[in-house]
C-alpha cells in the first residue's frame, strides 16, 4: 500500500454538517470489494454519546453516505440516534433514503451486517480496540476516535489487524486536518526555527483509579456491556449518564476506562510534535517522571534527535528553537523569530509558509476535512492522514507518559521494538487487564 499523504472539537462537529452539504465525489481508486466509482458508502455507528452524535451529523449530510445502523448500550441514546437518522432522510428527499435505521444494543450484531462498508467507533477508550478489530476482521473500514486504544499492546494489535485485513482506519485526531497544526508541523520539519531545542505540550494530568460510589441503575442500560472488558463495578452516572446527555462524561478521568487529560487532549497535542519532528513511525527513547509523587505535570520525553518534550499544565503546544518560538492551539498560531513576532493568528499560516519554507521544502499531507479524508481513502485505498500506525505511535507516547506518572520510575524505551530496555519498566504494563470473556489483544 502506498502512502499519499486540523478547530475546537465542538466547533469542528458543529460545522461538519454545513461543510458536508455538497456532494463529495473522488476519482475511483479500487475498493477491496470492487465498489463502483460513485457508489454509496454505508456506515454504522457504535457508541452514541455526544462525540458520535456529532460525527454522525457530519457524515449523514454527505450525499455519498448513508447511515444504516446505530448501537449503544443505553436504550434512550440508541433510539434517539435512530430517530435522528430516520428524520433526516424523511426531511431530505434528495438523499434517496435507505430502509429505516436499525438500532442495536450489541455492537457484534451491527458489525455482522454485510451491507456496511465502514464503522465509526466513539465509545469509551477501553472498548476501542475490541470493537475496531472485530469490525476490521469483518471487512469493514473503521473511523476510530482518539486515543485509538487504551494500551500500547492494543494499539499494535490494531495495526496488525488493519494491515492483515487490508482495511482503512482513520483515527479521530482531527487536528491533523487543521491548517494551523499542519503549518506548524511543516515549519518544524523544515527547520524554520533553527535547531529545535524543546517542546512543551500543555494538557491535563494522568487518570486515577475509579472509586466512585454506587448509584441506582434504572432500566434501559446494559451496564455489564458498558463495562465490557473493564473490571466489574457498580453503576455510577459519572461514568455513563443515562439518556441523551450533551457533555463529555468523566469516564476518561479513571484508569480503567481512559487515561485522563494525558490521553484525552494529549492524543491531540502529543501527536503534533511527533508529526513535526518526523517520528510518526517511532517515538521517545527515555521518559523521566517528575520528582514529586502525585504530580499532574512534569514528565519529560527524550527523543532520538536530542529534543526534550515536556508535559506542562494548561493547553497548547510550544516549540522552542535556536532562532525562535512557535505556539499553536486550536484556532491559534503565533510565531516569533529572533525575538520579533511574525504571526499573531491563523490567518498568517499560509503567508508564513510561503515566506519561510525553502524551495525544496518537505510538505506534509494536506487534508482540509478529516471525515472526507477517510471517505476518500475508503475509495482510493490509500493511507488516510491519521493512519492506524500514526494513531498507535501517539497511543505509545501518551501511555508512556502515564506509566511514568503511575509508577514514578524513569523508563528507557526502544520505539523500533516498542519495548522497555535497560532493565526499566515491566512488559505487563503494556497490556490491559481484561475481564472475561473479552479479549483485547
Amino acid at each position: 500500500m502506498k502512502t499519499n499523504h486540523p478547530l475546537s472539537r465542538r466547533h469542528f462537529l458543529a460545522t461538519a454538517l454545513a461543510a458536508g452539504a455538497a456532494p463529495f465525489i473522488l476519482p475511483s481508486g479500487v475498493w477491496a470489494a470492487q465498489t463502483p466509482k460513485n457508489s454509496i458508502i454505508n456506515l454504522g455507528f457504535v457508541g452514541m454519546g455526544t462525540q458520535n452524535r456529532g460525527l454522525m451529523r457530519g457524515f449523514i449530510g454527505r450525499q455519498e453516505v448513508r447511515v444504516l445502523a446505530v448501537c449503544d448500550v443505553d436504550r434512550t441514546r440508541r433510539e434517539d440516534a435512530k430517530n435522528t437518522v430516520d428524520t433526516f432522510y424523511k426531511e431530505h428527499k434528495d438523499f434517496s433514503a435507505p430502509a429505516p435505521c436499525v438500532a442495536y444494543s450489541d455492537f457484534r450484531e451491527l458489525i455482522a451486517r454485510k451491507d456496511l462498508d465502514g464503522v465509526v467507533v466513539a465509545t469509551p477508550d477501553h472498548w476501542h480496540s475490541i470493537i475496531a478489530i472485530a469490525a476490521l476482521k469483518a471487512g469493514k473500514d473503521v473511523y476510530c476516535e482518539k486515543p485509538m486504544a487504551h494500551s500500547i499492546a492494543e494499539a499494535r494489535a490494531m495495526v496488525k489487524a488493519v494491515r492483515k485485513n487490508k482495511r482503512v482506519l482513520q483515527v479521530g485526531s482531527m487536528q491533523r486536518s487543521s491548517r494551523e497544526f499542519r503549518a506548524s508541523a511543516e515549519l518544524i520539519r523544515n527547520g524554520c526555527l533553527g535547531k529545535l531545542t524543546k517542546v512543551e505540550v500543555a494538557v491535563g494530568g494522568p487518570a486515577v483509579p475509579c472509586n466512585l460510589p454506587e448509584e441506582p441503575l434504572e432500566p434501559g442500560c446494559d451496564w455489564n456491556m458498558w463495562l465490557g472488558p473493564a473490571p466489574l463495578r457498580p453503576y455510577t452516572s459519572t461514568l455513563s449518564p443515562r439518556g441523551v446527555h450533551k457533555h463529555f462524561p468523566d469516564w476518561r478521568n479513571y484508569r480503567e476506562y481512559g487515561g485522563g487529560g494525558v490521553t484525552d487532549w494529549g492524543a491531540h497535542h502529543f501527536d503534533i510534535p511527533q508529526w513535526g519532528m518526523g517520528y510518526d513511525a517511532s517515538g521517545p527513547i527515555e521518559i523521566t517522571p517528575p520528582g514529586t509523587p502525585g504530580a499532574q505535570s512534569g514528565v519529560v520525553l527524550l527523543y532520538p534527535n536530542g529534543v526534550e518534550v515536556h508535559h506542562t499544565g494548561g493547553n497548547g503546544i510550544t516549540f522552542f528553537g535556536e532562532n525562535g518560538k512557535l505556539f499553536v492551539n486550536r484556532g491559534q498560531f503565533k510565531l516569533w523569530i529572533d525575538g520579533k513576532q511574525k504571526a499573531e493568528d491563523i490567518s498568517y499560516c499560509e503567508p508564513i509558509l510561503k515566506e519561510m519554507l525553502p524551495a525544496n521544502a518537505v510538505r506534509l499531507y494536506d487534508s482540509p476535512h478529516h471525515l472526507a479524508d477517510w471517505l476518500g481513502c475508503m475509495r482510493s485505498r490509500k493511507l488516510p492522514i491519521c493512519d492506524v500506525e500514526v494513531g498507535a505511535r501517539t497511543v505509545s507516547v501518551c501511555e508512556l507518559v502515564n506509566l511514568a506518572y503511575y509508577h514514578g520510575k524513569k523508563l528507557k524505551w526502544d520505539p523500533s521494538k516498542e519495548a522497555f530496555v535497560g532493565g526499566t519498566g515491566d512488559p505487563a504494563w503494556l497490556h490491559p487487564i481484561v475481564r472475561a470473556p473479552w479479549k483485547a489483544v
